[in-house]
């Protein structure tokens, strides 16, 4: 199974790619499609990868009697429950309609498929991957028919268990070659200490041939550029164009201007982390030529004379001469010609010391 592959045609994952950011509209356009069409342009023009929403099938994600339960809630949009999911559900046409409109724009545009029908339909308008919401992680059929569609799988892991994510990990391979897992805690918004970000590093050693994410519910954006530079390949987070605005998931989304400012802290977290070889830089050599140290004779030491410790110390020194590390790989040699005080030991004043090539 590949640790990089193509979520969206085009853009790959995983590896030294960049993090691939999902700006998650999830219901917040408030059942508006003007709303959500502003909504997309926005997770576009803050830099996102992917503008996403949640698509339902009602009667094949509720049971009747939860669809008519009272809903009383400061955030509900109807009478009962079903009235509420009615309100912010798009039709099929409206999803043909931001979908062109995320085409027409340039923003890859997906949707989490919150039931079996709804994964149908997602296939159907043909977006380039599924995102599996936590609800739905530790649902093995579903999972299971959704793998073998093909697309590549998104996977967010809120309310699991290692042990249940080592299963899904097998029911989707099975399948499935190309899908990530997600850290997530289901919790809106969510507080600090319980976003265990150290789950990624455990997901990366369980899971090591597939990208791992995060997916974050807190506020603000440090945790999740944490995220990134603990190795997150996805992101999504929740956005609004208002947090003041009636529904549930407002408070704990993005607003454009935090959106934006996440996008570009991630590009620049991704360039910082660089590469892990350590070696002095080009931009350090000014640094170095005016700082850098270099082992000089504490005493006045004649021609002939074999070193020893004491008759050494490491000052900024010119010229320069021979690095401090080295310091010990002089004691025992000999001096070929007379070195003041205070004065650089270079190369060419010890016997059998060469710098360039292999040192001493």
């Amino acid at each position: 199974m590949p640790l990089t592959f193509e979520l969206c045609p085009g853009r790959m994952i995983g590896g030294d790619h960049p993090c691939f950011i999902i700006a998650e509209i999830g219901q917040n356009h408030q059942g508006d499609i003007e709303i959500a069409k502003k909504m997309i342009r926005m997770a576009k023009e803050c830099g996102a990868d992917c503008a996403k929403l949640q698509k339902s099938e009602l009667e094949c994600r509720f049971n009747k009697q939860a669809l008519e339960r009272p809903y009383n809630s400061e955030h509900s949009w109807g009478a009962t429950y079903g009235d509420h999911k009615r309100h912010l559900e798009f039709s099929h046409e409206q999803y043909r309609e931001l979908q062109k409109y995320a085409q027409e724009i340039g923003i890859f545009f997906t949707a989490s498929g919150m039931d079996e029908m709804a994964v149908e339909f997602l296939h159907k308008l043909n977006v380039p991957f599924f995102k599996v919401a936590s609800a739905d992680s530790n649902n093995l059929p579903y999972l299971e028919k959704t793998a073998k569609n093909g697309r590549p799988m998104v996977i967010s892991s809120g309310m699991q268990s290692m042990e249940t994510m080592r299963r899904v990990y097998k029911t989707v391979k099975a399948h499935n070659s190309k899908f990530c897992f997600l850290q997530c805690t289901s919790c809106y918004p969510l507080k600090p200490e319980e976003v265990n970000l150290s789950v990624i590093l455990e997901f990366q050693k369980e899971f090591p041939d597939i990208p791992i994410g995060y997916s974050g519910h807190e506020t603000g954006i440090p945790i999740t550029v944490a995220a990134v530079a603990m190795g997150a390949k996805v992101v999504e987070r929740h956005v609004t164009l208002d947090k003041s605005w009636k529904g549930s998931d407002h408070k704990a989304s993005l607003e454009p201007k935090e959106l934006a400012e996440l996008v570009q802290a991630i590009r620049t977290v991704e360039k910082a982390m660089g590469s892990p070889v350590k070696n002095m830089l080009p931009c350090e050599m000014s640094c170095y030529s005016k700082l850098g140290k270099f082992v000089v004779a504490k005493v006045a030491i004649p021609k002939g004379t074999t070193i020893t410790l004491d008759m050494l110390t490491v000052k900024v020194a010119e010229p320069k001469g021979i690095p401090p590390e080295e310091i010990y790989s002089l004691v025992g040699k000999k001096v070929n010609t007379d070195i003041a005080a205070d004065s650089t030991l270079t190369t060419a004043a010890v016997e059998n010391c060469v710098q360039n090539g292999k040192l001493f």
